[in-house]
C-alpha cells in the first residue's frame, strides 16, 4: 500500500500516530484568533489589519501565514464605501429667493448666481464653487 500512495513506511505510520502535524494544530489555534479579530471588526479587517491585532496581542506569526489561513477558509475583508447615513442636525438654511426665476438681466454685476458641488477623486474630496454673473455670462471658480 505503501508503495501504491508512494509514501514512506515510517511515514505512513507516524501519520498512525498522529494525523495532524504540530503546524496544523497551530493553524486551528490562530484561526480562531483571527476569526475573533475579523469578527470584532464588524468584517472590514484584510489580513495586515488582522496579524496587526494579533501582534499587538503577542502572537508571533507572518502576514503571509494569516492571509493564507483567511484565504483557506474564504474569510475575506468587505471592500467598498460605506452606506451613507443621515446625519443629524440642524435644517438647512434656504436664501430667499430674489430672482423669481427671471434669468435675464439688463446691466452686469447686479445679479449674480453659484452652484457648489463636490467631486471624488483618488486623493480624497474636492470642493468646487461656481459664482456666474447672469448679464455677462462670465464665471468665476474658487477652489
Amino acid at each position: 500500500m505503501c508503495r501504491l500512495l508512494r509514501v514512506t513506511r515510517g511515514g505512513f505510520y507516524q501519520w498512525l500516530r498522529k494525523p495532524r502535524s504540530d503546524r496544523t494544530i497551530e493553524d486551528d489555534r490562530l484561526l480562531g484568533l483571527i476569526r475573533d479579530s475579523y469578527t470584532a471588526s464588524s468584517g472590514v479587517y484584510g489580513s495586515r489589519r488582522v496579524c496587526g491585532d494579533l501582534r499587538e496581542a503577542g502572537e508571533a506569526c507572518s502576514k503571509h501565514r494569516v492571509a493564507k489561513i483567511m484565504k483557506g477558509h474564504k474569510i475575506k475583508a468587505i471592500r467598498g464605501y460605506k452606506a451613507p447615513r443621515r446625519i443629524a442636525g440642524r435644517p438647512s438654511i434656504i436664501a430667499p429667493n430674489r430672482l423669481n426665476r427671471e434669468f435675464t438681466v439688463d446691466a452686469p454685476d447686479r445679479a449674480r448666481v453659484t452652484d457648489i458641488t463636490y467631486l471624488r477623486t483618488w486623493r480624497g474630496w474636492l470642493y468646487l464653487a461656481v459664482v456666474i454673473d447672469l448679464h455677462s455670462r462670465k464665471w468665476s471658480a474658487g477652489r
